[in-house]
């Protein structure tokens, strides 16, 4: 068997060799300094087998970190360096794809009489149908490396709007207007939902506490004092929230809140985004918006996720609601707008919209039932 050639350590520069002295005389990890040490050895002169025998290495190991140190320098010492390439992997890529395709396959489709698959089922139905003996936990393996997780599925309406397209156009629009400026003089973009009802319970949240000493929550209650509504609409420009909480939320409190915004803004135009509520779509609703320089942009059906008011919402609802028992509507209220209050004062003016979404793209096909 032919002699293997001997590897040297490329030349230092003067830095560098005091660095690895440096190391060899203060490093505390075993693994850094035995790698540090080899190298040093190798630039005192010394072969990879005289080297490997002064640490109690194997002469193939002190080659390894030899060339390591050549091509990655001193990031080769790190002791999560693991040297070659390690154990050839036990099943190839073809057995691994395998594994994935299965795992995503619900297992009814292979005439299985259960909707999901355990990790143990999984095994059992590789084996049995496939004929791949593999362990529970080297699937687990697979599956992580490939990127696929265990998680909750998920669920999508379905737009019944013929006017998906025209409609996600107008607001998609709108918003790109305001954040460039563009729209007529004094005129503003208000996003308006309602948000509610209001009602009170204790509702379950998360927190930072102790482990297995989380903060408790009574799981009984009563369902008194009624329940109250906001309506709330978000001003692109600042990005601030205006609302109002009332005991309903029929087409005359709608109303009086169009009021209210246009006394706000009692100039230019403005463009009221909201959803197919049957209170928005009132006669007098309408007449109202004519005669007051206000046009109301409905959403598609089943879109509210096209307005913008959406994800203030989810905010207002992580911070204020979850993980909350307020004894009164008034404690609600009052935490509701010292919420609104705060997001206020560091609110800037809502630009962006779904930059980079498939709902920008010319092409693209929306869920149409």
């Amino acid at each position: 068997m032919a002699r293997q050639p001997e590897v040297f350590v490329r030349g230092l520069t003067p830095d560098e060799a005091q660095r690895l002295v440096r190391i060899t005389r203060t490093a505390r990890d075993r693994v850094r300094l035995r790698r540090a040490g080899i190298v040093l050895a190798s630039v005192q002169g010394r072969t990879a087998t005289e080297a490997a025998m002064m640490f109690a290495a194997k002469p193939q190991y002190a080659r390894e970190v030899i060339h390591a140190f050549n091509q990655q320098g001193f990031a080769a010492l790190d002791p999560k360096w693991s040297g070659g390439a390690g154990r050839p992997r036990r099943f190839g890529p073809h057995v691994r794809e395998l594994i994935c395709r299965v795992a995503r396959t619900p297992p009814q489709q292979v005439g299985l009489p259960f909707t999901t698959w355990s990790l143990a089922k999984l095994v059992e139905h590789l084996a049995a149908a496939h004929r791949v003996v593999i362990s529970v936990e080297t699937v687990r393996q697979v599956l992580r490396d490939a990127g696929v997780r265990w998680q909750a599925t998920k669920t999508w309406k379905a737009s019944r709007d013929p006017r998906f397209v025209e409609k996600m156009n107008r607001i998609l629009d709108l918003y790109d207007r305001a954040a460039d400026g563009r729209l007529e003089p004094g005129a503003r973009v208000i996003c308006v939902d309602e948000f509610g009802p209001l009602n009170l319970l204790p509702r379950p949240g998360r927190g930072w506490f102790p482990i297995r000493r989380p903060a408790r929550l009574r799981a009984t209650y009563s369902r008194h004092s009624g329940v109250r509504h906001m309506f709330a609409g978000l001003d692109l420009a600042s990005g601030q929230l205006f609302y109002r909480l009332r005991d309903r939320k029929r087409g005359r409190e709608f109303l009086d809140f169009l009021r209210q915004l246009r006394r706000r803004f009692p100039t230019g135009g403005l463009h009221v985004v909201c959803d197919n509520f049957s209170p928005h779509l009132r006669t007098d609703v309408a007449h109202w918006c004519h005669d007051h320089d206000v046009e109301l942009v409905l959403t598609p059906t089943n879109a509210s996720w096209l307005n913008w008011i959406e994800s203030e919402f989810t905010a207002l609802r992580y911070f204020t609601l979850d993980g909350s028992d307020y004894p009164s509507h008034t404690a609600q209220e009052a935490a509701i707008a010292g919420y609104i209050r705060w997001a206020n004062r560091h609110a800037r003016p809502k630009k962006h919209f779904a930059p980079e979404s498939k709902i920008r793209r010319p092409d693209y096909l929306p869920n149409i039932a």
